[in-house]
Order: structure tokens, then C-alpha cells, then sequence
């Protein structure tokens, strides 16, 4: 049981790795996005 104790955060730990490079096989790839001054400001479209 000890053995157990110790071997389950190691195992979660692996576990969240392992989603995060499954996500980003799974996702598209991330377009560059614009830096904040390149927005148009306002809401309105016109």
C-alpha cells in the first residue's frame, strides 16, 4: 500500500503530460495572433 502511496502522483503527473502533447497533436495549429495596438478599437462595424 505504501508502494501505491507513492507510485499515484508520479502516475497523474505522467497522465497530464500525456494529454498535453495529445493536445496539441489533436488541435490545429495556433495562428499568430496580433499584438494588441493592431486591433481596430470599437465595437461597431459600419
Amino acid at each position: 500500500m505504501a508502494v501505491l502511496a507513492l507510485l499515484v502522483p508520479f502516475l497523474m503527473l505522467g497522465v497530464i503530460l500525456m494529454l498535453g502533447r495529445y493536445e496539441e497533436y489533436v488541435l490545429p495549429p495556433r495562428e499568430a495572433e496580433a499584438e494588441p495596438g493592431d486591433r481596430p478599437v470599437g465595437g461597431l462595424r459600419g
